[in-house]
């Protein structure tokens, strides 16, 4: 979820007047980070690629609700979510959000094949930090992908996650599936029940994202509050957030 490489993620190309993008379905708040959120209300936190315990200090002092952090390939370069890191973000009062990136970018990484394979090892990553059943896994989808690529391909992929994800569980499928994309792909998941939750990429100029009115997670900008590289994050009620405990079982 960046410019490059995995983190294709492609920065707003105009900048807005706060620096936290609003819920999609509520008016925009005051560019501040508030210590606890409303029993069903808005929720804000962070995405980054790096180990949040090297910000842990930062972090402990932002006000922050959730912090999002990546499952990804053993080939990847940057780190993997980690049980430490897991629970280091837990004892610390804040929620995890779980992401798979992992040539979310490409287009042509989008098969049946690969995306029952991808959710077999997020579905591994997961088990192995403690994630708790029932809380949700986002898959990224990051770049702007046209209608008949969503319908096909991104389609197709998603149909892999669930797959995999039913045959982990034996039938019943350990952890819910979202998707992280512009509004078209969020949306179009969201009416073929591919995905529980959506998460909305920054990328307005994306096709379906000014109009979509209906994600769990919406992404934003960076907060000039922190000194590391992140986007900040809004959620708005459930969104599949989770702790883990100190104890917790591997594979």
């Amino acid at each position: 979820m960046r410019k490059t490489g995995e983190w294709g993620m492609k920065r707003l190309a105009f900048v807005l007047p706060l620096l936290l993008v609003a819920a999609c379905s509520s008016a925009p708040q005051q560019p501040r980070l508030v210590k606890a959120p409303p029993v069903g209300g808005t929720a804000r936190g962070i995405d980054l690629p790096i180990d949040s315990r090297d910000v842990a200090q930062e972090l402990k002092g932002s006000g922050l609700h959730f912090v999002a952090r990546y499952y990804r390939s053993p080939l990847s370069r940057w780190p993997t979510l980690s049980a430490e890191e897991a629970r280091t973000v837990s004892s610390n009062g804040m929620k995890l959000v779980a992401i798979w990136e992992y040539l979310s970018n490409k287009p042509e990484h989008f098969t049946y094949e690969r995306g029952y394979a991808d959710a077999i090892t997020a579905y591994q990553q997961a088990r192995a930090i403690g994630q708790p059943s029932g809380s949700a896994i986002y898959f990224a989808v990051d770049f702007n992908a046209p209608d008949r690529h969503i319908a096909g391909a991104v389609d197709q992929y998603f149909r892999g996650v669930r797959a995999a994800m039913a045959a982990a569980g034996g039938g019943s499928p350990p952890y819910r599936v979202g998707v992280y994309g512009s509004g078209a792909v969020c949306g179009y998941l969201k009416r073929m029940q591919l995905a529980d939750y959506t998460w909305l990429s920054a990328s307005s100029a994306w096709s379906g994202s000014r109009e979509f009115g209906n994600c769990n997670i919406r992404q934003g900008l960076r907060s000039p509050m922190l000194s590391f590289d992140h986007d900040i994050n809004e959620a708005q009620g459930d969104y599949g957030g989770f702790t883990v405990s100190n104890r917790y079982s591997s594979l």
